[in-house]
């Protein structure tokens, strides 16, 4: 009875010890680092995200998820409730995004940064700021899996209407047409070698043509440079309107001046025969009896003053 007693308090002690030892490994290892909540909020599918995953910030551990649930304020939103460690840089261009260890299927928080708002983001448990969730790598390719389906569904079906009975005449219609054309291109190379054997003559005939088109170009070099040297023909030209300058100048200053006073001249004597013509048409005879003498002016001898007539 006494042993039963022994053994009895000794499973008891050592019960009590299992269970302080649980309790002291648990209180020892508790997490005492206060860190800031912030939520995630999502619409896609969060497989394999669990409470109490790891928080990553560009891959260093810097937090864990707090709590998951449905958006009351939302339908269909889920929320991710995430506490990170007060010194993790989160800005307002912050996003999140869903990261897969290895083949295990267990997901994680993947944060990251673009940079275009470094203004952090201030959040507290009264009023958690949120973060949003990007599909990430398994999510983009699901998305571009549906895509490339559906494109794969769309090019099935067009070849389907392409391959429909209605069209399988005009298929056998293009391919009859395809291989007349390529018996009608087997015969141009026939109709084509005659052309080709003429080609070494037209060749021919084309650099002797460039030859003489070569040595028209160096004849009119030539001639060009004849014209422009320094006794041609365009320094004479040029040498002969010099002249013709210093004649036509000459011819001004000299010749015009005198042929001016000739014509003053001509048109004087042209006057004085106008006058003389005019006096023989007034009095004829005066070419007999002479010109009439004039009537002597005052204060000459027999000038006669005229009488006034009285006004009536």
């Amino acid at each position: 009875m006494e042993n039963k007693s022994h053994a009895l308090l000794a499973g008891c002690f050592t019960l009590f010890l299992i269970i302080a030892t649980i309790c002291g490994a648990i209180w020892f290892n508790r997490d005492r680092t206060e860190r800031i909540p912030f939520v995630l909020a999502t619409n896609q599918a969060i497989s394999g995200l669990n409470p109490q995953a790891p928080v990553r910030y560009r891959g260093l551990m810097v937090g864990r998820v707090k709590n998951i649930s449905f958006d009351s304020k939302n339908r269909g939103q889920i929320l991710v409730e995430i506490h990170v460690d007060p010194d993790t840089p989160i800005t307002r261009s912050t996003f999140a995004s869903l990261g897969y260890q290895g083949v295990t299927g267990i997901a994680f928080v993947q944060l990251d940064d673009d940079g275009k708002q470094s203004e952090l983001l201030k959040s507290s448990p009264e009023q958690l700021a949120r973060i949003p969730l990007r599909p990430g790598l398994l999510g983009q390719l699901e998305q571009s899996a549906k895509q490339i389906l559906r494109q794969s569904e769309e090019l099935a079906a067009r070849a389907n209407m392409l391959l429909a009975v209605s069209n399988q005449q005009k298929i056998f219609d293009t391919v009859d047409n395809v291989n007349k054309a390529v018996v009608q291109w087997q015969s141009i190379p026939a109709q084509l070698q005659p052309t080709l054997e003429k080609l070494p003559a037209l060749a021919q005939s084309a650099q002797m043509s460039l030859q003489s088109i070569d040595n028209l170009v160096q004849s009119l070099n030539k001639v060009a440079n004849h014209v422009q040297g320094k006794d041609g023909t365009l320094l004479k030209i040029n040498q002969g309107i010099e002249k013709f300058g210093s004649v036509a100048e000459e011819l001004e200053l000299a010749t015009f001046p005198k042929l001016n006073a000739l014509g003053d001249d001509a048109r004087n004597s042209m006057q004085v025969i106008n006058k003389s013509i005019q006096n023989i048409s007034d009095r004829p005879q005066s070419l007999i009896f002479g010109a009439t003498p004039l009537a002597p002016g005052p204060g000459e001898t027999g000038f006669v003053a005229p009488v006034n007539q009285p006004s009536r």
